[in-house]
C-alpha cells in the first residue's frame, strides 16, 4: 500500500475510547473484510460466552469456581449480595488500613512508623502488583519491595537492601492456599532476618489468603497486625485489583480508585458486540489473524515507555498461563498458546529489533505509545529541554517507534499499536483490564479454558517428586557415613536407579553448599 491508502485504512479501522484516552490502530495488520466476515459469528459467542462468565457462571469445572476478576471494580455486578458485600467492604478496609499506617496508628514496635513495604509472593501475586508499583511510583509514601522466588541470593539480596529499615518495614505474605512453596520459604527467611534482628516479625506481619488456608491459621494463631481475603473466584492472574494489588499500591500512595475506575471504563466498552468499537475484541482477532487460532506467531510487546518494562513480564503470566493449554473444552489435544516476549523502546532497537526486522517472520508486535512525556499528570511538563534544535528527548522517543513500526511494516512484519494520552492509575487500570478481556475472548475463540493451569500444577508434583527422592538420598548417605557412594550407587541403594539424574543433581547443588554432602571426584558422602 502508498502512503495515501495506509492513511485511509488507518482512518477506517482505528478504535477510539474518548473516556479513557485510549486508541487501538490494527492497520498495519493485513485482515480483510472476508476475515472479519468468517470470524463475526466465532467472536459474537465469544461475547455470550463473557456475558456468562461476569454473571457467575461455573468457568472453572476443574474446581468448580465462578472467575469474578470483574466485580473487582463493579461489585453492583456480584452475582450475590454477599460476594458483593465483600468486595466493598474489603476495598474499605484496605483504604483504612494504608491510611492509619501512614498515619503512623498502625506502628512497628520500635520505630515511629513504616517506612518501607515488603511483599511476599510469586507469579500474580507478585507480578501485577510491581507492574503497578513501577508504572505508578513517584514521590511513595512508602517504598516497596518484592521477593518473588524462593533463590537464597535473591532474598538475601532483598533482605540486605532492608537491613537497616527492617524494624520499620511492614511485610505483605501473599499465598491464596497458603502452602505456595516460594511464599512459604521467603516468608521464613524474612522472619528469620527479623529474629535476627531482635524483631517482634508478627508485629510488622500481614496476610493476604484465603479464607482458614494455612497462612490464614498461622497468621491468626501468630497474632499478625493484620489479615485480608483472597477468594477462589479470583485466579492469581487476575488479582491485581484485589487486596494482592490495591493493598500495597494504596499503602505506596497510589490512587487505587482511578485503578479501578480505569479498568471498569474499559471493562464497560469492552462489553460492547460492535468489534469496531470494542478493542479487546478487535485484539483476539487480530491475535487469531496473526497465528491462525494456533500460536504460530509469538507476541512482541514494545511498549515506549521506561515505566511500562514490566508489562511484558505481567502479559507473559496472563496470556501464556491462560492460552497455554494441551486439551480443548472438547478434550481434544491442540497444544495451544501464544508466546509473549518484550522489552521497551527505543532499547529493543538495540537489541532485537534487527530480527525482528530481517530475520525469521515468526511474530507480531504490538506497539504502546504514550503521547504525553510527563508521566502521572494531568498536565504536560513546561518547556522540555530541547536537544537539538525544535526537538526534545521525547520527540526522539516518538519518532524512534514510528520508524520501527515503518520499518517493520516494509519488511512485511504486522503491529498493533496502542496510544494512551498519558500514563496514570486510571489508564493503567484501562489497560490492564483491556487484555484480560481480550485474553478471556481469544481463548473462546480457540476453544480452550482460560482460567485453569494444570501445567502448573504437574510442575508443582514435579518438584514435590525431586524433594522426595533427595530426602532419601540424603537419608542413605547419613546411615552410611564412611561410605562414598557415586549417584548410580546411591540410586540403586534407596531403589530408585530409575532417578539417578535427579540424584546426581541434588548431590552436586548439597555438596556445592557444603550442605551435608561432601564431593571426592564423582562420589559423595555425608560430613
Amino acid at each position: 500500500m502508498n502512503a495515501q491508502q495506509l492513511w485511509r485504512r488507518y482512518q477506517e479501522n482505528l478504535c477510539d475510547c474518548p473516556t479513557l484516552g485510549i486508541s487501538l490502530d490494527v492497520s498495519r495488520v493485513p485482515f480483510t473484510p472476508a476475515f472479519m466476515k468468517q470470524m463475526q459469528g466465532p467472536i459474537q459467542r465469544a461475547f455470550d460466552a463473557m456475558a456468562g462468565l461476569e454473571a457467575g457462571e461455573i468457568a472453572n469445572p476443574d474446581e468448580q469456581r465462578m472467575v469474578g476478576h470483574y466485580w473487582l471494580r463493579n461489585a453492583s455486578l456480584a452475582p450475590t449480595d454477599e460476594i458483593g458485600k465483600a468486595i466493598k467492604q474489603t476495598l474499605r478496609s484496605i483504604k483504612s488500613f494504608a491510611a492509619d499506617v501512614h498515619a503512623g496508628k498502625v506502628a512497628p514496635a520500635k520505630a515511629k512508623k513504616f517506612t518501607d513495604v515488603l511483599q511476599i509472593g510469586i507469579g500474580g501475586s507478585a507480578l501485577g502488583p510491581q507492574l503497578v508499583a513501577d508504572g505508578l511510583g513517584k514521590k511513595d509514601k512508602l517504598r516497596v519491595h518484592f521477593m518473588d522466588n524462593t533463590d537464597p541470593d535473591g532474598i538475601d539480596r532483598v533482605l540486605t537492601t532492608l537491613k537497616s529499615r527492617l524494624k520499620s518495614t511492614l511485610v505483605l505474605v501473599v499465598s491464596k492456599s497458603g502452602g505456595t512453596p516460594e511464599t512459604r520459604n521467603g516468608m521464613l527467611e524474612t522472619q528469620a532476618a527479623y529474629d535476627k534482628a531482635g524483631l517482634n516479625f508478627a508485629k510488622h506481619a500481614v496476610a493476604i489468603t484465603g479464607e482458614d488456608s494455612k497462612l490464614d491459621q498461622f497468621a491468626k494463631k501468630n497474632k499478625w497486625i493484620k489479615r485480608f481475603p483472597m477468594w477462589d473466584w479470583v485466579g492469581g492472574r487476575t488479582s491485581v485489583m484485589s487486596a494482592v494489588g490495591l493493598l500495597p499500591a494504596a499503602l505506596q500512595g497510589l490512587d487505587i480508585d482511578a485503578l479501578l475506575d480505569g479498568a471498569a471504563e474499559m471493562d464497560r466498552i469492552t462489553r460492547d458486540k460492535t468489534i469496531n468499537q470494542n478493542p479487546a475484541a478487535l485484539l483476539a482477532l487480530m491475535w487469531h489473524h496473526q497465528t491462525k487460532g494456533k500460536g504460530l506467531k509469538d507476541m512482541v510487546m514494545l511498549p515506549y515507555k521506561d515505566r511500562l518494562l514490566l508489562l511484558s513480564r505481567y502479559l507473559q503470566q496472563l496470556i501464556m498461563e491462560s492460552l497455554g493449554k494441551e486439551l480443548d473444552l472438547d478434550g481434544k489435544q491442540v497444544n495451544q498458546g501464544i508466546a509473549v516476549y518484550g522489552n521497551k523502546g527505543s532499547t529493543d532497537q538495540h537489541a532485537y529489533v534487527q530480527q525482528l526486522r530481517d530475520g525469521l517472520n515468526n511474530f507480531f508486535a504490538t506497539f504502546l505509545v504514550v503521547l504525553q512525556d510527563a508521566a502521572l499528570t494531568n498536565k504536560p511538563a513546561k518547556a522540555p529541554l530541547e536537544v537539538e534544535q525544535g526537538v526534545t528527548s521525547g520527540d526522539y522517543l516518538s519518532g524512534f517507534w514510528q520508524g520501527t513500526r515503518s520499518a517493520l511494516y516494509e519488511s512485511g512484519r504486522a503491529s498493533l499499536t496502542l496510544t494512551l494520552d498519558r500514563l496514570d492509575a486510571r489508564s493503567l487500570g484501562a489497560v490492564i483490564a483491556l487484555y484480560e478481556r481480550a485474553t478471556g475472548l481469544y481463548a473462546e475463540l480457540v476453544n480452550v479454558n482460560a482460567y485453569h493451569q494444570p501445567g502448573v500444577e504437574a510442575g508443582k508434583k514435579a518438584a514435590g517428586v525431586v524433594l522426595d527422592v533427595q530426602q532419601k538420598a540424603l537419608a542413605a548417605l547419613i546411615a552410611h557415613p564412611d561410605r562414598l557412594f557415586t549417584a548410580e550407587e546411591l540410586a540403586k541403594a534407596i531403589g530408585m536407579p530409575d532417578a539417578v539424574e535427579t540424584v546426581y543433581y541434588v548431590l552436586e547443588h548439597r555438596a556445592a553448599n557444603r550442605h551435608g554432602v561432601s564431593r571426592d571426584g564423582d562420589r559423595y558422602q555425608t560430613h
